[in-house]
């Protein structure tokens, strides 16, 4: 059993996307929601950055501001490994060995690759990403909807502080 796993069966089966395409989705992502987790807390100005390793690893490297936007800057650096038959949808990050977590693109701008939402089966983790600091009002609340649909405690989403200039 991983780090972010939970033995919880209580979820009905977590849809991903049918398909991701990974040399869209390297790059640069701003975090503007999460679900509350202790790796994160205290983080302001969060990003991810994905770029190639291998066919099958994609290299993270997670950046935020301590405590406030101008506070010291936080990097985690790791490695994500696609899940064999997921098209691309289901990784296992890596930041600690041995301990991997689920990283399952469960929604994604199919056409741009503008934004992406990212959970785990079990629940308890949930991001919202997009490629800019901040999104449209309507988009971000119909991707909000949608995790509640999935099963995600939305009630407990915080917005990423990105005023970072």
């Amino acid at each position: 059993m991983g780090l972010f796993r939970c033995g919880s069966t209580d979820y009905a089966p977590l849809d991903v996307v049918d398909k991701v395409d990974v040399q869209k989705y390297i790059g640069k992502w701003y975090e503007l929601a999460l679900l509350p987790n202790s790796f994160e807390k205290g983080c302001n100005c969060t990003t991810a950055e994905y770029s190639v390793i291998d066919s099958e690893t994609i290299r993270v490297i997670n950046t935020c501001r301590k405590d406030s936007s101008k506070g010291e800057i936080n990097q985690a650096k790791g490695k994500a490994f696609v899940v064999e038959g997921s098209n691309n949808a289901k990784l296992r990050v890596q930041f600690f060995w041995p301990f991997r977590g689920d990283y399952w693109i469960i929604d994604l701008d199919k056409e741009n690759y503008k934004y992406a939402v990212v959970g785990a089966p079990n629940r308890k983790y949930l991001w919202i990403l997009c490629r800019t600091p901040k999104m449209d009002e309507v988009l971000f609340n119909s991707l909000v909807n949608k995790c509640a649909v999935k099963g995600f405690d939305v009630s407990k989403l915080i917005k990423t502080n990105q005023d970072c200039n």
